[in-house]
C-alpha cells in the first residue's frame, strides 16, 4: 500500500484545502470525496527531483559519478 496526499477542495471563499493521507493501492483510482466526511477532495501529486538525459547511462566526464567534475550536483 502506497501513502498518497489528498486536499479538501475549498467550496467557500477564503477557505483553506486541509492536507491528510490515506493509504491506497497503486493500482486504485485517485478518491474525489472524503471516505468520513463526504466532502470533494483531490489528490495532491508529490514531486521529486530527478535528472532526465537522452542517448544512455553515460557516465559523467571527468570520472566522478556525480553530476560534474567536481563530484558535486548543487
Amino acid at each position: 500500500m502506497t501513502t498518497c496526499v489528498y486536499e479538501t477542495i475549498p467550496q467557500k471563499v477564503g477557505e483553506k484545502p486541509r492536507f491528510f493521507e490515506i493509504k491506497q493501492s497503486m493500482n486504485a483510482a485517485p478518491l474525489t470525496k472524503h471516505p468520513d466526511t463526504g466532502e470533494p477532495i483531490r489528490r495532491v501529486v508529490m514531486g521529486g527531483f530527478g535528472v532526465l538525459k537522452s542517448g544512455g547511462a553515460e557516465k559523467p566526464s571527468g570520472g566522478s559519478s556525480c553530476c560534474g567534475p567536481s563530484g558535486c550536483c548543487g
